[in-house]
């Protein structure tokens, strides 16, 4: 009877330790702390390829995650109106050029050859007419002829004179050629001309689109024959070179981050491997808060943070969008 009285006790004592042991084990783990991570994002520098010109998509060179050199042409645009634009410069351009020469060369030796010749008839015309008056004047002088006669010899004697000066006139300007001032007009109107050409044939080269970098293509926004507008975005390369991870932190978490500071962090996307990264960057999102406190005494608000680290070392198969898990409780103030 006092053994089997025994027994009870002991198994009494057993269930109470067992009890205990159960209820400090349920203890740890409710009153230990829980591990608090940071989860940022992978990101990576992005670049838009758009043009100045509308237009019609006529050619894509290139396809979604393609990697592509700085300089590789991509997109080819049809524009017929800059086409149109383009002929009608060069046209201008030739018309005003045509003008300059004529101005630069003076006249043809065939219209020299036409201006001296008037002049040289003129000139004999007017020394006749001379050689006539002189006459007339000697006999009017002497009264042996009247005076309405004088009169009118006179009146072609200068006639001839004038006409001989301007075919002289006429002849010098041909001999000349133009004035200095028809010269600088007409060379800048070749300069005007010139200038259009440049413009037109920078508008032209926008309809042949190249990369701005190099990278990956990302992303294709139109599709073959569809219509641009001017600064419309057509694909995104990115730089996978220039690559960086952003963490959203609140403040009162940022007494274990500095600038500098080594993190290691795990990528899920490539099986939790270990990567470690610098912080380059911290700055507030918004002079807004972004995350309230839930005490009923010395409540404050507290604002969010922006970090940015880059990978220490290269990171095979990193790419934007990865997630990227800090734990916190282990980071070393």
């Amino acid at each position: 009877m006092k053994t089997k009285e025994n027994k009870t006790l002991l198994m009494s004592f057993v269930i109470l330790i067992s009890f205990i042991a159960v209820i400090g084990i349920i203890g740890y783990f409710i009153l230990s702390p829980s591990e608090m991570i940071l989860q940022g994002e992978v990101e990576a520098n992005e670049v838009r390829v758009s043009g100045k010109l509308a237009g019609r998509i006529l050619e894509l060179k290139a396809k979604e995650g393609e990697t592509v050199e700085k300089g590789q042409l991509l997109v080819l645009i049809d524009s017929p109106e800059i086409n149109a634009k383009a002929f009608q410069a060069r046209s201008v351009q030739q018309a005003a050029q045509a003008v300059s020469n004529k101005a630069q060369n003076g006249a043809r030796q065939e219209t020299i050859e036409g201006a001296k010749e008037q002049y040289e008839r003129a000139k004999a015309a007017a020394d006749y007419a001379t050689k006539s008056y002189q006459r007339m004047k000697n006999l009017f002088d002497k009264g042996v002829i009247a005076a309405q006669k004088f009169d009118e010899v006179e009146a072609q004697y200068k006639a001839a004179i004038a006409q001989q000066k301007a075919a002289k006139s006429q002849y010098d300007m041909a001999l000349n050629g133009a004035q200095v001032e028809d010269k600088q007009a007409a060379i800048a109107k070749v300069n005007q001309a010139k200038g259009a050409v440049m413009e037109v044939s920078s508008y032209m080269n926008e309809t042949k689109l190249v990369a701005p970098i190099s990278g990956e293509i990302s992303e294709i926004f139109p599709k073959v024959g569809e219509l641009v507008g001017t600064g419309s975005p057509i694909m995104t390369i990115v730089d996978l070179n220039d690559i960086w991870v952003t963490f959203n932190v609140r403040e009162d978490l940022l007494s274990k981050i500095n600038m500098g500071n080594i993190l290691t962090a795990k990528v899920p996307a490539l099986g939790n491997k270990d990567v470690k990264l610098r912080v380059t960057y911290i700055k507030v999102l918004g002079s807004y808060a972004t995350w309230k406190a839930t005490k009923l005494t010395d409540e404050y608000d507290t604002k969010t943070f922006e970090v940015k680290a880059v990978p220490v070392d290269k990171v095979n198969g990193f790419r934007p969008g990865m997630s990227v898990i800090v734990n916190w409780t282990k980071l070393q103030k």
